[in-house]
């Protein structure tokens, strides 16, 4: 079962601070507060994901938001899987999931992301950045403009 992290939760929220402030410094907009309510919850019980599966339906809609901002896919064009290897050089996705991306949740993609980020081995974070551009995102940071969700 797929997971969100609490640094997913964290820059969704302030992303949500961005796009809405507070009028007064104190009320907070739906979206904030749904995942602020999620984000207390789990600094509360000590824990750093939470399951997809029963997420808050408002606080769903509000990190999706926030998720579509994000760069889909950390393919950069340069797939050592299909060369045989059980680990992209490229990306730093395994075969699997590079075979299932189109299937997975979200919540599974941004652990892989999170993943290939913290590890940071993988081409796209060192010999072809370039490569990478814009999509070559900080942890938990949304990227600059949309990716196609539907594509690997």
């Amino acid at each position: 079962m797929a997971s969100i992290h609490i640094t997913d939760i964290e820059a969704a929220i302030n992303f949500w601070r961005v796009r809405k402030p507070s009028p007064d410094g104190i009320t907070l907009a739906n979206e904030t507060r749904a995942l602020a309510e999620v984000y207390a919850l789990m600094v509360f019980h000590h824990e750093d994901e939470a399951a997809e599966k029963g997420f808050p339906p408002q606080a769903m809609a509000a990190w999706r938001a926030w998720y579509d901002t994000t760069p889909d896919t950390p393919c950069i064009a340069i797939c050592s899987t299909s060369q045989g290897d059980a680990w992209c050089k490229g990306c730093g996705r395994s075969f699997d999931e590079v075979q299932r991306w189109t299937e997975m949740s979200p919540g599974a993609k941004r652990a892989t992301w999170r993943r290939i980020t913290l590890s940071a081995d993988a081409w796209r974070f060192n010999r072809y950045a370039e490569r990478a551009g814009a999509d070559n995102p900080k942890p938990g940071a949304p990227a600059l403009h949309h990716a196609d969700k539907s594509s690997a």
